[in-house]
């Protein structure tokens, strides 16, 4: 039996099948009479956003549609439809293991099953997302897991018994998910823009677009050397950390008030390291690896229920007793655990470590490049030949290089925009190495 391990956040479902990795933020756009999910639809979000919606996951149930969105009757059937797309892409596996989180309550869990039970596989295992996340630390000092959503953000509390790390409680900071972070930063740097060059970018859809796809990139700038620059359609505004540090003051200030000030650790999401201010703010903050879940599934593999049993929630799974603290997990290391590899690659295909890209950002995550071909969307892949990169794929797809159609031979440089029919495959950057 082939079994996937999906990991259910909106901010960006992930599911690993073997070398397969997807990302798939909840975002599903309407087509004429179908949809499209993930980064296709987040892309469209500003200029058809009466065709875009974001709430399906989070509010999942039978509730009609308000306002309806096409032929789907509730979120129940955009849910289905984004785990049967999801389900397509990773080939088909009969089965899957979901990571939940806990702010999914018992009736959208039970339904949540009752769809899986329609699709063409079977749930086997369903576990707290917090404590599969927290499963690999030691024993120690309390553990806080803060979690992003689209709509909120999530801190949860795990404590130690019996050899075992389980969830304890969890509580929401309003006002603090990925939506409404990014629309303090965008009104910051729109502001900058204005002050800089009297163009607002959010005037017009098509440069507002450009402006939010932008973002992830100059926040990860913003995060390595304090500095950015952004180009909208012409023009530039020059970005420093100290001037967006404002928009995430009331997430700081929820998190402080929650876990005040006695020994703990505090672990997040990978999204955590690009905020600007986080780590003066939250000085014991350790980012996750964006591969950490894929790294816990041998234990949750071995938790899964044996024979006839039926299917419940975990919320507890055995802790590490000799494990120590990894570099990745080190706040000093922050900044290197967002584009920590999905898996090792092979020492004699790595890239060069010269200046130029290293890596292929995706949303909020860095996908490490490979110098035999990273592989992109329809059939089209990125690889390096004599020191340079260049795309290669067939002829009846259209890839384009920052909005330009591609022309065979040109080198792919730091910053260019790659694209596979008119769908944004991510941004080139590089990773210092910090070893």
């Amino acid at each position: 039996m082939s079994t996937a391990l999906l990991d259910i956040n909106d901010s960006n479902l992930q599911l690993w099948r073997g070398d397969t990795h997807l990302q798939s933020p909840g975002y599903a756009l309407l087509d004429g009479r179908n949809y499209q999910f993930g980064h296709s639809a987040r892309a469209a979000a500003r200029l058809r956003p009466r065709e875009v919606t974001t709430r399906y996951w989070w509010q999942l149930s039978t509730q009609p549609l308000q306002p309806a969105l096409g032929p789907a009757r509730h979120s129940a059937d955009l849910v289905h439809a984004h785990l049967l797309q999801l389900h397509r892409e990773a080939g088909q596996p009969e089965s899957l293991i979901l990571t939940v989180p806990d702010s999914m309550e018992r009736e959208q869990l039970a339904l949540l099953l009752g769809i899986i039970e329609t699709c063409p596989f079977d749930a086997v295992g369903l576990v707290n997302r917090s404590v599969a996340l927290a499963q690999h630390l030691p024993s120690g000092d309390p553990v806080f897991h803060l979690e992003f959503q689209l709509h909120q953000a999530l801190l949860t509390e795990l404590q130690e018994e019996n050899g075992q790390r389980r969830l304890l409680r969890s509580q929401p900071l309003a006002g603090c998910g990925v939506l409404q972070l990014q629309e303090r930063l965008i009104e910051l740097i729109a502001t900058a823009f204005i002050r800089q060059t009297r163009f607002d970018p959010r005037r017009k859809a098509d440069t507002e677009q450009q402006l939010y796809n932008a973002l992830p990139t100059a926040l990860a700038d913003l995060q390595r050397s304090g500095e950015s620059n952004i180009e909208i359609n012409g023009y530039s505004a020059r970005l420093n950390a100290a001037a967006l540090q404002e928009a995430s003051q009331s997430l700081f200030t929820g998190i402080r008030d929650i876990v005040g000030s006695g020994g703990y650790r505090l672990i997040a999401d990978p999204l955590a390291g690009l905020l600007p201010g986080i780590h003066s703010a939250l000085p014991s903050l350790a980012v996750l690896a964006s591969n950490q879940l894929a790294k816990a599934r041998p234990l949750l593999e071995n938790e899964l229920p044996k024979g006839d049993a039926a299917l419940a929630l975990l919320k507890a799974l055995p802790y590490s007793s000799t494990a120590t603290q990894s570099s990745a997990l080190e706040p000093s290391a922050a900044q290197v655990a967002i584009v920590e590899p999905e898996t090792e690659a092979p020492r004699q295909t790595a890239p060069p470590r010269s200046k130029g890209p290293s890596h292929l950002l995706q949303g909020y995550n860095a996908r490490p490049l490979r110098a035999e071909g990273t592989p992109l969307s329809g059939g089209w892949e990125l690889y390096l030949d004599q020191q340079q990169w260049l795309l290669r794929g067939p002829n009846d797809s259209a890839a384009t290089v920052n909005g330009q159609v591609y022309s065979t031979g040109r080198g792919i440089h730091c910053g260019d925009t790659l694209a596979i029919a008119g769908v944004v495959a991510g941004v080139l950057i590089e990773v210092e190495d910090t070893e």
